[in-house]
Formats: structure tokens, C-alpha cells, sequence
């Protein structure tokens, strides 16, 4: 939702914080994994040193780094649609350390499972969407993009680990924390769904598709 209805004036911010990536003289595609590898690190540092304040700062450095590899696609003027692909599929990958190490952490495998596959089912409603139709990948303010959910998680790492350590109140936010984060990510999935009903909808009613020939029997010519 930030993205979509803040987008014009968000893009000239990030363009500003790329452009010493830019001027060194790094591609899109490799900001895009560098900011997997740093992701990735934080993620496995989780693991050792298992604080989620460390973890909430470290990913947010890694996540705004990662966030400015279409900055420096534009300032160079190397966007292509292998490196947005790429991105897409960093980006899940991204996403998918993070809840993995949740669960570790926490053992609260339903919820974190049902935080991921929300995720993955509001980015895969879109893009099954543009299977189908021709669609504009930049309107689409949905409730709990991609932007929203690292804001959330971060935020919710840092508080866990600060305000709701010293109100004894650390688990019970974390847990509590990913189960709205859960609904949340259901609940985009839902509306992403809705919206893209509609627009096939609109346009099987004034262009349908034609009737598909029926496939032939073993005993009939094809």
C-alpha cells in the first residue's frame, strides 16, 4: 500500500540513497544479492545469538539496501526484465529465511507457515493475474504489501526485544505479533484476490474467451 500510493514521492528518496552504488559502478542485479547475502547473514547470526533486537536492526539495514537495487536500475539505466524477475524471486527467498528462523526460534510453525503462505498468495494473486491479462504492477495498494510486512516484522523485533522485554511481556508479544502478522498476510492475499476477480470479470464480459476445442478421443483423428 506505501509503494503504490506513495510511490512518486518514495522513488526520488531511494534514487538519492543509491546513487553512491550507482557512481562505484554496481548493477541492479548486484544490489539484489547483496542484499540476499546480508539478509541471509543476519538470519544466521539469529540463530547464534538469538536476539530479536539484533535481528530487527540488522534487517532493516538489509532490507533497505536490498530496497534500492530498482534506484540504481534507474539511475544507470539498466532495468530489464531479468532483473525484476530476479528481484521477485530474491525477494521471496528473503522472506522465506525470515520466517524459517522464526519458527526455529520460537517453534510456533503454524503461525510462521500461515505468515509465509500468506505472503507467498498476495504476490502470486498479482502475478497470476498477468497471466491472464495485461496489468499495471504499480496499482495495487493493497493492505500488507511486501514494504508493510518488513516494516511490521522489524518493528515488532525491536519491541519485543526493548518496551515488551522490560514489561516482561517479550514472548507473548513476539507470538502474538506474528499471529496478527499472519492475518494480515491472509487477509491482503483475500483482497488481492478480490480485486483481481474483478478486473477478469470485467474483461471476460466484453471479451470472452473462445470455447476450447475438445480434445479428441483415443479412437478419433486429432
Amino acid at each position: 500500500m506505501i509503494d503504490g500510493l506513495f510511490k512518486t514521492h518514495i522513488d526520488p528518496l531511494w534514487e538519492k540513497a543509491a546513487r553512491p552504488l550507482a557512481a562505484v559502478g554496481l548493477t541492479p542485479n548486484q544490489v539484489t544479492l547483496i542484499g540476499l547475502v546480508l539478509v541471509a547473514v543476519n538470519v544466521a547470526a539469529f540463530l547464534a545469538h538469538r536476539s530479536l533486537l539484533l535481528l530487527g536492526i540488522g534487517l532493516a539495514v538489509a532490507f533497505a539496501f536490498d530496497a534500492l537495487d530498482g534506484a540504481v536500475a534507474r539511475l544507470r539505466g539498466l532495468s530489464t526484465r531479468r532483473g525484476g524477475y530476479l528481484d521477485a524471486v530474491v525477494d521471496r527467498y528473503q522472506e522465506l529465511a525470515v520466517m524459517l528462523s522464526l519458527g526455529l526460534a520460537t517453534d510456533a510453525w503454524v503461525v510462521v507457515i500461515l505468515g509465509l503462505s500468506g505472503a507467498y498468495l498476495t504476490s502470486y494473486a498479482k502475478a497470476r493475474t498477468a497471466v491472464e491479462i495485461p496489468i499495471d504492477n504499480d496499482r495495487w495498494p493493497d493492505l500488507f504489501e511486501r514494504q508493510e510486512r518488513i516494516i511490521y516484522l522489524c518493528g515488532l523485533m525491536i519491541l519485543s526485544d526493548t518496551l515488551f522485554r522490560a514489561l516482561q511481556l517479550e514472548a507473548t508479544a513476539a507470538l502474538v505479533g506474528l499471529w496478527i502478522y499472519a492475518g494480515l498476510t491472509q487477509a491482503t492475499a483475500l483482497q488481492r484476490a478480490v480485486r483481481a476477480w474483478g478486473m477478469l470479470k470485467a474483461v471476460d464480459e466484453t471479451d470472452p474467451l473462445p470455447p476450447r476445442r475438445k480434445s479428441p478421443t483415443p479412437n478419433e483423428p486429432a
